[in-house]
This record gives C-alpha cells, sequence and structure tokens, in this order.
C-alpha cells in the first residue's frame, strides 16, 4: 500500500541542481573561478615621472594616446569598431594643424626676403610624411609605438607611415597638455633646426626648389657637383646590435686629387639609410658653414677643418 509520503514525494518536481562550490585551496581559503585575460594593452611608452623629450606632461595619459596605433584597439576588441578616442587617430587631425602652423611662421620670420611660393614649398616638405618619419626616426620613436602584435611583427616600428602619424599625434599631445609655446618648442628642436642647412640649400640652389627638405643625401650630391668635388661616398664603418635591433655607423667621404679621401661626416643609426641621410644632412650643414668655399674649385683641395683619410681606408662602400 502506497504511503501519502510517497505520493507526494513521487509527484513533488526535482529541485535545479546548484553549481559546484569553488574547491577550497590546501589553507581553506576559497580559490575563485579562472576569469578569462584581457587581451594585452601595450606597454606604457615611458616613465610617466621622466620628461618626453624634453617636456614633462601633467596629463601622461595623453602622451600614451598619441603613442597608441589603432591595431592594438582593434586587437583588444575585435568584435567591435574601437571608438574614435581609443588610438592617436583623432591626435594627428590636432597636431598636423598645429604643426603647420609652427612650421608657416617659422619660415615667415627666418626667411622674410623669401617670396610666397618659396615659403610654400618649404612648408610643404617640411611637414610631409616623408619628412616628419625621418624625424621620427632620428628620435627612435617607433620603440615607444603601443602596437597590436601583427603589426609589431610586421615591422610596424619603421613604417614610414606609422612613423609621421605618430609624430604629429605627439605634437597634439604637447599642445593640448601644455599650449603652443612648449609645442613649439618642441617642433623647432625636433623638425625645424634639424633642417636649417638643407631650408638654406634649397632657397640657394639655382634650380627652382632642387631637392626636398628632409633628402640630404641629394642636396649634398648637389652642393658637391656644384663646387666640382665629384660624387659623395658613403661607407659602412661599423654596425652593432642584435638582428632585431642593429645600429650602423656609416662615414660619407669625397675623393680628393692624390687618390685619397676627405672625411666630410659620420652618423650613426637603425638603418642604413637613416644612417646615410644623418651622415649627409651633418656634412651638408658644415659645407655650408664655410668649408665648402675651401674645397671649391678645385677638384680634391683638402679643406683644413675637415679631417683626411687614406684611399685604403677601413670600412664597406655602400652605393648612394
Amino acid at each position: 500500500m502506497t504511503t501519502r509520503h510517497e505520493i507526494a514525494g513521487k509527484s513533488r518536481p526535482k529541485a535545479a541542481s546548484r553549481p559546484a562550490s569553488p574547491p577550497a585551496s590546501t589553507n581553506g581559503s576559497v580559490k575563485q573561478a579562472e576569469q578569462p585575460q584581457e587581451k594585452p594593452q601595450g606597454k606604457p611608452p615611458f616613465d610617466p615621472g621622466k620628461r618626453f623629450f624634453g617636456y614633462r606632461f601633467k596629463d601622461p595619459k595623453l602622451i600614451t594616446l598619441a603613442l597608441t596605433h589603432s591595431s592594438l584597439a582593434y586587437e583588444s576588441n575585435p568584435e567591435r569598431t574601437p571608438e574614435p578616442g581609443s588610438d592617436n587617430e583623432q591626435l594627428e587631425f590636432i597636431g598636423d594643424a598645429v604643426l603647420g602652423l609652427v612650421v608657416a611662421e617659422a619660415l615667415y620670420r627666418r626667411f622674410p626676403a623669401s617670396r610666397e611660393g618659396d615659403l610654400t614649398r618649404l612648408r610643404a616638405s617640411l611637414v610631409s610624411s616623408r619628412n616628419l618619419a625621418q624625424v621620427a626616426l632620428r628620435m627612435e620613436l617607433g620603440p615607444m609605438l603601443r602596437l597590436g602584435r601583427g603589426e609589431e611583427h610586421s615591422g610596424g616600428q619603421k613604417k614610414p607611415a606609422l612613423l609621421a602619424n605618430a609624430l604629429e599625434a605627439v605634437i597634439a599631445a604637447i599642445y593640448l597638455d601644455g599650449g603652443i609655446a612648449p609645442a613649439r618648442d618642441f617642433i623647432h628642436r625636433q623638425i625645424i633646426e634639424p633642417a636649417a642647412a638643407d631650408m638654406i640649400n634649397v632657397l640657394q640652389s639655382s634650380e627652382p626648389f632642387s631637392g626636398a627638405v628632409g633628402d640630404y643625401k641629394s642636396a649634398l650630391q648637389e652642393r658637391l657637383q656644384a663646387a666640382g668635388a665629384g660624387q659623395p661616398r658613403y661607407l659602412l664603418t661599423d654596425q652593432s646590435g642584435p638582428d632585431h635591433r642593429k645600429n650602423f655607423r656609416i662615414e660619407v667621404r669625397v675623393a680628393d686629387a692624390a687618390g685619397g679621401a676627405i672625411k666630410l661626416a659620420e652618423a650613426e643609426g637603425t638603418t642604413k639609410k637613416q644612417a646615410q641621410q644623418e651622415a649627409a644632412r651633418r656634412a651638408l650643414a658644415s659645407l655650408l658653414s664655410g668649408a665648402l668655399r675651401e674645397m671649391a674649385p678645385v677638384h680634391g683641395t683638402k679643406p683644413a677643418s675637415l679631417p683626411a683619410h687614406g684611399a685604403g681606408g677601413a670600412g664597406t662602400e655602400i652605393s648612394p
């Protein structure tokens, strides 16, 4: 005979099973369930307490954003389109405007006798992506960039477009943090002053805007040829560092009448092209300061202010 309690037990629905309690650790504390790890957000570009190329940020988040490429934002949340303020693209927009204004003002004050067309072409060359990428390489901005893994593995730290855009974003970050004065100072020190000799060369050239600012090798070659000094030669004199972080030392020389060579300048860079451009820039600055007049017009005349090397000097010649 079936009892009341047995009937009630059969008709009562089964209770939903509860999730098992997290296991206890050996010391009696309860372990928390493992959470899925977030994708890396990139390392801070530098110690916020330090100066960034002479400028100390009041809001370090601005410089972190300026160095954040969109590839990192996409990899951090691939299911959604990144918010406009999650990378440096908006800052590039502001930096481009600030850079154009500061460069235009500097050229107006530096070359008051120049025509509008010459100043316009100089400005276009100074703010070009090509020149900005060269400046960023010289500053070694690449290793500071916050990139997605894919972009980093494809050499994003040395891509000219990424470097030029990041430099514009850095200018915007300085402007937004401290105003026009520190932004102007940064632009003068990093972009305008290093190109001073090149700008003079462009304005003094008999050809209409011969060579672009930032293309120091072409400018040096034109100057030497005009002085009857022949072609510059670029020699690799040293290289160091691991494969992913090479450093190259380049000398630029010109032949003398005795069959030897005159060393015009030397420089280092993380690529051979960068080191060649920097060596050419230094040589051009020296020649424009007066050494070129001593060398011309006799081919191979050794200027006293420049050290000479024999024809058998160490180094591997690189095609100019």
